[in-house]
């Protein structure tokens, strides 16, 4: 009899890793957080242990040779999940039937360099890549926009890929979360896991509010509402927020290097919950498009709020209590990036 089980259950583990494989593009492939990420998604960690993954590295032409050696460590890897690897320096092989694009490559900031240079540089990369998701990509793609800065280059993705859902689109704040998410929990001696339903609202950038007014932490098996967690009002009114909303800098000033590991957890999580959703009565950050949001928030902005995702839809948490203090620096958030978009806008139709 356990024979005949053995072998059932194989047949059934068999017929399940027979599923048709996802195609899923990286861009910015040759660098550092890709180099992160890679490993995790195609070992399963991302879109689910019996899902077979075709893999797109999409980069710039100087940088494939660079490709072929992450396709060589790829393929000693010996993943079974991993069905191919496609390196490619052209948008309509590497965006071709997309189920998921997570567009990393952006330019950097350089020294000398103008914000407004920044914002034109990325915009053409955005434009470009959203252009090519709407010809060759699946209408059901789902795109998370890491590059810099994230909510305006994911905006421009968006508004270059009209027949596609503008929902589809998000950018990347889970870093950010997370951030926060483990400030309180080193302040309150816990797993991080004890901490959940911090909030980044509106820009990945300096301007950025992580709030834990809505916040919940497990301290020795009781839950409790995170300022009373913490009993340190003025260090969450002031350090905290600037410690999260300053690390990517600080971790350059340390590294010399932007962060690379934290941003390919972020980057898993983030995808993770779009495909399989969010736990009951817990919520992430996500930048999204902030069309029809009851917070005040400007409409044609992707702002980071408060989600809850199921059946690969998100929806923003609504009816949060906004204090004051909040609010001010809601506003000031959506300040910049309204006058990124405009900036943005302007450059798109030169």
């Amino acid at each position: 009899m356990l024979s005949v089980l053995t072998a059932l259950y194989v047949a059934v583990r068999a017929v399940s890793c027979q599923a048709e494989p996802i195609r899923v593009v990286v861009t910015g492939a040759a660098g550092q957080i890709a180099y992160s990420l890679l490993y995790s998604i195609a070992k399963g960690d991302v879109f689910g242990k019996d899902q077979p993954i075709i893999l797109v590295l999409l980069d710039i032409p100087p940088m494939l040779p660079v490709l072929d050696g992450v396709v060589m460590e790829l393929q000693d890897c010996a993943l079974p999940l991993l069905r191919e690897v496609i390196p490619t320096d052209k948008v309509e092989v590497g965006f071709k039937d997309l189920d998921a694009a997570i567009l990393v490559g952006s330019m950097p900031r350089k020294e000398g360099m103008e914000r407004s240079d920044l914002l034109k540089a990325n915009v053409a990369i955005f434009k470009t890549q959203g252009a090519a998701l709407d010809k060759y990509a699946k209408k059901t793609v789902k795109v998370l926009v890491v590059g810099n800065p994230a909510n305006t280059n994911c905006l421009i993705a968006s508004k270059s890929a009209p027949s596609i859902p503008k929902e589809n689109f998000s950018c990347l704040t889970r870093l950010d979360h997370n951030r926060a998410s483990s400030q309180v929990a080193i302040r309150c001696g816990v797993p991080a896991n004890d901490v959940k339903n911090v909030i980044i609202w509106g820009n990945h950038s300096s301007t950025q509010y992580p709030d834990v007014h809505h916040a919940k932490v497990n301290v020795n098996g009781s839950e409790m509402a995170a300022y009373d967690a913490v009993k340190d009002d003025s260090w969450l009114k002031g350090d905290f927020i600037s410690t999260v909303q300053l690390r990517g800098a600080a971790v350059i000033k340390a590294r010399k290097l932007s962060s690379a590991m934290s941003a390919a957890k972020a980057i898993c999580d983030h995808m993770r919950d779009i495909w399989f959703g969010t736990k009951e009565g817990e919520f992430i950050s996500m930048g999204v498009y902030a069309g029809g949001n009851s917070y005040g928030v400007p409409e044609d902005l992707i702002y980071s709020f408060p989600v809850q995702i199921k059946n690969k839809t998100w929806k923003v948490v609504e009816g949060l209590s906004i204090n004051d203090f909040s609010k001010a620096k809601m506003e000031a958030t959506a300040a910049e990036l309204v006058d990124e978009r405009d900036t943005a806008v302007a450059f798109i139709s030169q």
